[in-house]
């Protein structure tokens, strides 16, 4: 009859468990802190952190700090402007005032030059109505003819335009009687031929474009533009002469110089418009300067029996 085994006592001596325990037992709470060092939930986020090869925060987090991190910028430079624009204040409000008051004192000067100016031109005015008098002129009459002074009366209008399809360049036939190119352009040539067959017809007083003619005026060129005493003109060409009507658009319109203007109307289609008007207005020439003029002096004077002074 087979009994169960036998379990054999432990037989060992104190002496010899002794010998086969750890040197360290007695150490428990020491070596449970060398042995787990870092905190569980630590462990697991290094876990992770290494299984997902990514150590970065959160695009959310991340996110946040941007948006934290431009707006603290951004009230950095708001404040920044604002105290510099507060430093800067008084000074700009300084030189502001000093150039209002500059400006303001410059205009009372023109202002008073302006004045002057008007007040020599009266008295000129007087001297030259007076000497004209003593001679039995008119001052009115000679200011008219001088264009020193505005006029209105009847007369004509001469409305001459560029052709519909002019060009600025010069492909065209020659003009024979004229020299230039055929461009369908009015040239300063045709100006000064319509404004010398008005004189010759009989206007007394003459303006283009609203700009006074006088002896002293030129109609020159630059380029493709007219110069009226050195002031350029664009079509269309308003030339507008006072005299009678009737008998200024027919004389004008049956002289070489109106034969010309229809044939530049014709074969160039340079656009032309003749009216008569009842009334025009045309102002005064803006200068008159004589450079080489002298009065004649008349006979007693003191000038004419060689007692005056006179002119270098």
């Amino acid at each position: 009859m087979c009994g169960m085994p036998q379990q054999h006592p432990d037989r060992s001596s104190p002496s010899d468990r002794a010998v086969n325990r750890r040197p360290d037992a007695s150490m428990s709470l020491l070596t449970n802190v060398m042995e787990h060092s870092l905190d569980d939930g630590y462990a697991e986020a290094a876990a992770r952190r290494g299984e997902t090869g990514s150590s970065r925060l959160p695009g959310s987090l991340r996110g946040k700090l941007v948006l934290g991190f431009g707006l603290v910028l951004a009230a950095v430079v708001v404040t920044v402007g604002a105290a510099q624009t507060q430093v800067a204040a008084p000074t700009l409000a300084k030189e502001r005032q000093k150039l209002i008051d500059r400006i303001q004192s410059e205009t009372a000067a023109a202002d008073e030059l302006q004045g002057s100016v008007d007040t020599l031109r009266d008295d000129v005015a007087a001297r030259q109505r007076q000497a004209l008098k003593e001679k039995g002129g008119s001052a009115e009459q000679v200011a008219l003819l001088a264009g020193a002074t505005a006029v209105t009366g009847p007369g004509i209008q001469v409305k001459v335009d560029d052709a519909k399809e002019a060009s600025s360049g010069g492909n065209g036939n020659p003009r024979t009687t004229s020299g230039f190119s055929d461009t369908g352009r009015v040239r300063d040539r045709d100006m000064q031929r319509v404004v010398n067959g008005l004189w010759a017809s009989g206007a007394e007083a003459i303006a283009v474009n609203g700009q006074r003619l006088t002896a002293l005026s030129a109609i020159r060129a630059a380029g493709d533009a007219i110069l009226v005493d050195n002031r350029p003109l664009v079509p269309p060409y308003t030339i507008s002469a006072i005299g009678n009507p009737q008998h200024l658009s027919t004389s004008f319109q049956d002289s070489a110089d109106g034969q010309y203007l229809h044939v530049l109307h014709e074969n160039y289609g340079i656009r032309v418009s003749i009216s008569q008007e009842e009334k025009l207005s045309l102002p005064a020439a803006p200068s008159l300067i004589i450079r080489y003029a002298t009065p004649v002096p008349s006979a007693g004077s003191p000038a004419a029996n060689g007692t005056g002074k006179g002119t270098n």
